[in-house]
């Protein structure tokens, strides 16, 4: 079993960049598929990159911005936020899953969230 620790978010610019961190423990990460989902203030929560041995999606309002990878060294992914908008603002969670099946959907494992909050 993995636990899953997210870090890196505050409150940030319109055109800032900034890093989340998902730790893990208990396993190693190489071994799963991860997910970043984000929920904003009353609203659902939504996809928005994954990466696994194969490949890495993302989803479209984060393509070009957003880069997913790995950091094997220290068993961890990040997900780096470049040109951030209001509308990236929420909870960001990370999520593992031991398949490579469908990256939007599927995950076992879940964080705890980091918030972001992106201001105008």
């Amino acid at each position: 079993q993995v636990n899953l620790v997210e870090s890196g978010g505050r409150v940030v610019q319109a055109g800032d960049s900034l890093t989340l961190t998902c730790d893990a423990n208990g396993d190693t990460l190489r071994r799963y598929s991860i997910g970043w989902f984000r929920q904003a203030p009353g609203k659902d929560r939504e996809f928005v990159a994954a990466i696994s041995c194969i490949t890495t999606v993302y989803e479209d309002s984060v393509k070009g911005r957003f880069t997913l990878s790995r950091d094997n060294d220290k068993n961890a992914v990040h997900l780096q936020m470049n040109n951030v908008i209001p509308e990236d603002t929420g909870i960001y969670y990370c999520a593992a899953k031991e398949d490579t099946n469908d990256l939007r959907t599927g995950y076992g494992y879940w964080g705890q969230g980091t918030e972001v909050s992106v201001c105008s």
